[in-house]
């Protein structure tokens, strides 16, 4: 190899709990924090090994084909959806419903945030959808659950959700999602798609 032959990067590591809670408490990463797993009879939530179980908040925004409307990211129709604040949000079947979590999450600069759905909701054949959280990015996590059975779905508010895996890189990223003034910064409720 001659000197000017790039490092080869560390592998991307997976963090545990230890790290979650210290970043979760002096730095706020995620407001408010659960520090172990609950699950009272609830869908579980709160710190895990290697993840953070994130609650669902009681916003709902339920697709509907009421008024026929056509959903378009790049022109998205207030009408194609009805708004509901409930402890309990039904999905029809074959139908989709947008929601955020209870949870203010702040991403470290050197740490990718990826989601995946929870097994209980998973097992019924409702899918939730999160992109990645991207270094430096804050706000409400907006979640996008979907519901692939022929049957109604219900989805409990201020109960678990999701599971976020912070993955963190070989060095902190050039440009942050801050640096970018990405345009889903510091979201605040469920956030409708943005051009």
């Amino acid at each position: 190899m001659g000197r000017d032959a790039p490092a080869t990067p560390a592998p991307m590591s997976i963090l545990s709990d230890r790290w979650i809670r210290a970043q979760a408490t002096t730095h706020a990463m995620i407001e408010p924090f659960v520090e172990a797993q609950r699950r009272d009879g609830c869908i579980s939530y709160g710190l895990s090994s290697y993840g953070y179980d994130a609650r669902v908040a009681d916003e709902f925004k339920i697709f509907t084909n009421v008024d026929s409307a056509v959903v378009d990211p790049k022109d998205f129709a207030a009408n194609s959806f009805v708004d509901r604040k409930t402890n309990c949000c039904i999905i029809p079947p074959n139908s989709f419903a947008l929601a955020r979590t209870v949870e203010y999450f702040r991403v470290p600069r050197d740490v990718l945030v990826i989601c995946l759905g929870k097994s209980t909701y998973a097992r019924c054949g409702i899918i939730v959808n999160v992109t990645p959280l991207e270094p430096g990015w804050e706000g409400h996590v907006t979640l996008e659950f979907s519901n692939t059975t022929p049957l109604p779905a219900k989805i409990y508010a201020n109960e678990g959700a999701c599971q976020f895996l912070f993955l963190q890189g070989n060095e902190p990223c050039e440009t942050s999602y801050a640096d970018r003034a990405g345009k889903y910064m510091r979201q605040q409720g469920v956030t409708l798609p943005k051009l």
